[in-house]
């Protein structure tokens, strides 16, 4: 740690342009570059971090806004996968808690489930397993048909049998990116946003810089780097293809969501089945508003990564089979946004089978490129990515990310909420925006009271 705070949270252009070489050159700032820049960094490397847009703009800002295990995944038998995902899920509530919060999953079952209730009662049982030792969330719950129809009455109530309640958690995925950027900034990397690598500089043996571009001015330079890691997500084949670098063939995955109204007296999210093709999918309370997603489709380049009319259709097809009583059409549709991730290029019968497993490839000596992953293990996923950076380095710090509380993190977060809510109330917020205010800014809050009292 160099003395600086995280915030405030300022573009280091003269930093990266001071012909510097740097231990570690980060390329793309999203969740995974932003963890594997702040873990750099706290291991005492010399770091610079860039992004082209702004931190979190890519994929990292297109989630289903959770950090989960991974129900679904135990269907496919990926059980270390979740398990991995489960302990994460605890070191990120317990580091971050204002930005990562339970809330609970329903699990209806109607007559003719895809998954049969005594196989989902098995499927919660190992789930709870897996999240051995401390979680802060709920075991699961089973309810019968008529607590589950008070509690929602929008639900359908045709064959509706029984259900069950599961706990995973939330997160602001925007800002928790850049939250986490700021940290890698307090820890002294050198860090800027609208700063595009065009190419990834190397000698055909070893990587050794990148050339860049200020978007905001046009000023073209280098930076010199003892070891590059591009985490560019599904730009990363671009940049390699026009570095003339090889790199392993990926899938690029689009995910749609869509920005629904808010369900009156409602704060837990759905677990359920499309009816028609048996897809699982999400309905989630996001700041007063509703998250349906997500679909999945492959593309060929990030930029197709929009949302087509059949897609909502889709969406609102699968919900209101479940929940008629919303009675949601295309003009209640607030918004919706799509995202892309890339995966391995395995073959398999469906695209939700093909493997979230992450994989770190090398194609040039100082080169380190991640492959698949997903939001909710990326602090762990970059760890092993400056691992590898390290060996190269011959460095033998370990990381200790999960150690740290992020900024804006309370220490004591069920005494502190309520303190802040009653601060911002008394200086003119109303409760919602309170709620949101020291959600999404922690103990900063107290600076944001300070703003709006003068």
């Amino acid at each position: 740690m160099n003395g600086r705070l995280a915030f405030p949270f300022q573009r280091d252009i003269a930093g990266l342009k001071s012909g510097k070489k740097f231990d570690v050159l980060v390329v793309g700032g999203g969740i995974y570059g932003a963890w594997a820049a702040y873990d750099a960094a706290l291991r005492g490397l010399s770091v610079a971090l860039i992004e082209k847009n702004d931190w979190g703009s890519g994929t990292s800002q297109s989630s289903s806004k959770l950090i989960h295990g991974g129900l679904r995944y135990l269907e496919n038998f990926e059980f270390s996968l979740v398990r991995h995902a489960l302990i994460e899920r605890r070191i990120l509530a317990r580091n971050a808690p204002h930005l990562v919060r339970p809330i609970n999953f329903v699990l209806p079952q109607w007559q003719g489930s895809r998954v049969n209730s005594l196989k989902l009662k098995a499927g919660l049982m190992l789930y709870d397993w897996l999240s051995m030792g401390w979680q802060p969330v709920q075991h699961h719950k089973y309810f019968k048909r008529d607590r589950l129809l008070s509690r929602y009455p929008f639900l359908a109530e045709a064959g509706l049998q029984n259900g069950f309640r599961y706990g995973d958690c939330q997160e602001d995925d925007a800002r928790l990116t850049m939250v986490v950027a700021a940290a890698a900034h307090g820890a002294g990397a050198y860090c800027a946003n609208h700063l595009e690598a065009s190419h990834i500089d190397h000698d055909g043996k070893r990587a050794n810089g990148a050339q860049v571009v200020d978007k905001i001015t046009g000023e073209q330079f280098s930076i010199r780097a003892k070891t590059v890691i591009a985490t560019s997500g599904p730009w990363l084949p671009g940049l390699t293809r026009q570095s003339g670098v090889k790199m392993p063939a990926v899938k690029l995955v689009k995910g749609v969501h869509l920005v629904m109204p808010q369900i009156p007296n409602c704060h837990s999210a759905f677990l359920l089945t499309a009816p028609q093709d048996g897809r699982v999918f999400f309905v989630i309370p996001w700041y007063n508003r509703t998250l349906i997603g997500t679909t999945e489709s492959e593309v060929k380049k990030p930029e197709d990564a929009v949302v087509t009319d059949d897609e909502v259709r889709y969406l609102l097809s699968s919900a209101n089979a479940w929940m008629p009583g919303l009675g949601w059409t295309e003009k209640d549709v607030i918004s919706s946004f799509a995202g892309t991730r890339t995966l391995q290029a395995q073959e398999a019968g469906s695209l939700s089978a093909v493997t979230r497993e992450f994989e770190i490839t090398s194609p040039l000596e100082n080169l380190i490129l991640p492959i698949g992953g997903k939001y909710t293990t990326a602090r762990f996923d970059a760890s092993l990515l400056v691992d590898k950076a390290c060996a190269q380095l011959k460095s033998g710090a370990k990381c200790i990310t999960h150690k740290r509380l992020l900024p804006g993190a309370p220490e004591d977060y069920m005494n502190w909420f309520p303190k802040v809510q009653r601060e911002l109330k008394n200086a003119g917020f109303d409760e919602e925006c309170a709620r949101s205010i020291a959600q999404r800014y922690g103990t900063l809050a107290s600076d944001i009271c300070a703003l709006a009292i003068v």
